[in-house]
Formats: structure tokens, C-alpha cells, sequence
């Protein structure tokens, strides 16, 4: 094995979502809200939910292949694909082998992670070790997750959640870009099932009885959520400012986790970030798990709002809990 270390940077990004959409208004209409709520809480206006022939390593590798094409590349060129995911197609094999033979891009490894909706940030860490080690040269990236098919659509908290995919293709960047810093964390000390799908694992497998009680939906205690968040964003989001020698307001733009507007108005409140730095779009997408920060990222890109030389704030916190931040300078 090659021993070298090298700075990474994201050569190119991509996204997909579903064509159906979930207003809140529809949702008033079979779930105990309502649009007023939803939009002054949560800052959700729609969601979009895959079709009944849309799995997650379809969303995925949709959103890959816009990545690799916006960075420049054929799939031949990617030698590792990692799919962040809550919602496998199967149990087995792994939803990054189904994206693989998707994209037909039988150069890359591939493998999953499971970090909820952290998990796009703890995979592109992953990746960032494997380019900087000088394992692999171009590593693909997905956030992708299809909630639908486990929220309760008889539960209120079914109104957070939305379907959709982002990617980032990962590649070897000059010393004058790339991340400065990652920071992740785990804290299962308290509250570790505040955010779960109680069912379907080794724990308790499915019968009729756990069906009968819908054990196989995702659960959640929203306010567990948001302490859990406005605690854990900042200490993270402090830490890489403290490894970089970076004030906050060194940063110019974050693309951050969405899990409601009022955490993340919170967060940018703790920091000292002005909030029209603060990138979002759970207005049109809700939360889409490991999905949020690279569709944010992608349309953030593709838009033109990043430039050469920009410190760009990653944060993200999920289920466990999971959470971390990261800084790029982007090239």
C-alpha cells in the first residue's frame, strides 16, 4: 500500500430527487397537522416521495451518475463507491453493489455506511482517507434515502421526511484546497432510541405481532431531537474552528444537515453565523436524511453561490446520536 498523504477536494456533485410530490396540504388530509405548523416549526412546504418503482439505489444512482459527469468523468474512473443510507433496497447485498451494477462501473469497491442523517458527512470522511492515503484516485459518494417507505403515514412526525439522493465525487486537490478538518462524534449516553425504527433487525424480527403494533415504522421524540442537535452542532462546529485556526466568521457559506429551520436557526444563533450564510432547502425537500447536505451542496454548486477559495461549513447530526462538522476550502 502506497504510503502518502494528500489534500482532497470535491471534483463534482450531483442530485436527484422523485417527480411525486407531498404538499402539506395533501397531508393535512391523512395525517393529525397542519400546513401552518409545519411551516412555521419545521420550514417545510413539500416533500418529494419515490414511486412504488423507485428504490433507494435508484434515487442513488441517479444522483451519482450527475456526479461524475459534472466532475468530468466517465464511471470507469471511480475506484470506490460508498453509499450512505437509513433504507437499504435489501438487507443484503449491500445498496452500493445495486448502484454499482446500475452505473455499471465495475472499476469501484463498493460498500454502505449507516450514520442516519449523518451519514453523508461520516462517508465523505471515509472517502477523504482513502484519496489522501493514496488507496484510490476518485471516490463516489452518495447520501440516498427513500424515508416513505418507513415513516407511519399515520404518525404526525411522518410530515418531517422526504425521498431523495445527492453525491460528491471526491478527488486528490492541490495544497492549496481541499478539507482542513473533520470532526466526528457518537454520544449514545442518553436518549440513543429517540430517533428509530424499533423492528426488522436482529433485535426484533418482524412477525405479526410487531406488525400488528407497526413496531417496523420509524419512531421519533422531536424534542430529543432538537436538544440533542442545538447541543452537539455547535460543539462540533467549534471544534473544526479550533483545528483550522478559523473564526466563524471565516466561514462562507454553510451547507448543513436539515432537520428543521428552528435547529438550524438555533445552531447559526450559538455560533455567531449569520443566517443568510446558512444554506436551505427543506422548504421544497424536506428532510431527506443522508440525502440533505449533498442535494443542498449540489444545488448550492450548481447555482454558482461557491467560489475558488471559499470556506465551506459541513454539519450534520442523526439518530445514535451521530453527529460531526467539517470545513473544505473549495478549489
Amino acid at each position: 500500500m502506497r504510503q502518502v498523504i494528500r489534500n482532497v477536494k470535491i471534483l463534482g456533485t450531483g442530485s436527484y430527487v422523485p417527480k411525486k410530490i407531498y404538499t402539506n396540504k395533501y397531508l393535512e388530509s391523512i395525517v393529525p397537522t397542519n400546513d401552518e405548523w409545519i411551516q412555521s416549526n419545521l420550514g417545510i412546504k413539500e416533500r418529494h416521495i419515490a414511486s412504488e418503482d423507485e428504490a433507494t439505489s435508484d434515487l442513488a444512482a441517479k444522483a451519482g451518475l450527475d456526479a461524475v459527469k459534472n466532475a468530468g468523468l466517465d464511471v470507469k474512473d471511480i475506484d470506490l463507491i460508498i453509499v450512505a443510507t437509513a433504507t437499504p433496497d435489501r438487507k443484503a447485498p449491500s445498496t452500493a453493489a445495486i448502484v454499482q451494477y446500475k452505473l455499471q462501473a465495475f472499476n469501484a469497491a463498493a460498500f454502505d455506511i449507516a450514520a442516519v442523517c449523518s451519514g453523508f458527512l461520516f462517508a465523505m470522511s471515509i472517502g477523504t482517507q482513502y484519496i489522501a492515503s493514496g488507496v484510490y484516485n476518485n471516490v463516489l459518494v452518495i447520501g440516498a434515502d427513500t424515508f416513505s417507505r418507513i415513516v407511519d403515514w399515520t404518525r404526525r412526525d411522518a410530515v418531517f421526511f422526504g425521498d431523495g439522493s445527492g453525491a460528491a465525487v471526491l478527488t486528490s486537490a492541490n495544497v492549496t484546497e481541499g478539507f482542513l478538518a473533520y470532526r466526528l462524534y457518537t454520544d449514545s449516553s442518553h436518549d440513543r432510541f429517540g430517533f428509530t425504527v424499533p423492528a426488522g433487525g436482529s433485535e426484533i424480527p418482524i412477525t405479526p405481532a410487531v406488525l400488528e403494533k407497526r413496531l417496523q415504522y420509524f419512531q421519533m421524540d422531536g424534542k430529543a431531537v432538537f436538544n440533542s442537535a442545538v447541543n452537539a452542532l455547535p460543539k462540533a462546529i467549534s471544534q473544526v474552528l479550533e483545528d483550522t485556526g478559523l473564526s466563524i466568521m471565516d466561514i462562507n457559506l454553510m451547507i448543513p444537515h436539515q432537520p428543521s429551520i428552528k435547529i438550524l436557526k438555533k445552531t447559526a444563533e450559538i455560533i455567531g453565523l449569520p443566517f443568510d450564510r446558512v444554506m436551505t432547502n427543506m422548504d421544497k425537500y424536506a428532510n431527506t436524511s443522508s440525502g440533505t447536505i449533498p442535494i443542498l451542496l449540489d444545488e448550492v454548486n450548481k447555482a454558482g453561490k461557491i467560489h475558488k477559495g471559499d470556506n465551506i461549513l459541513f454539519a450534520a447530526v442523526g439518530s445514535g446520536w451521530t453527529y460531526g462538522a467539517s470545513i473544505i476550502k473549495w478549489g
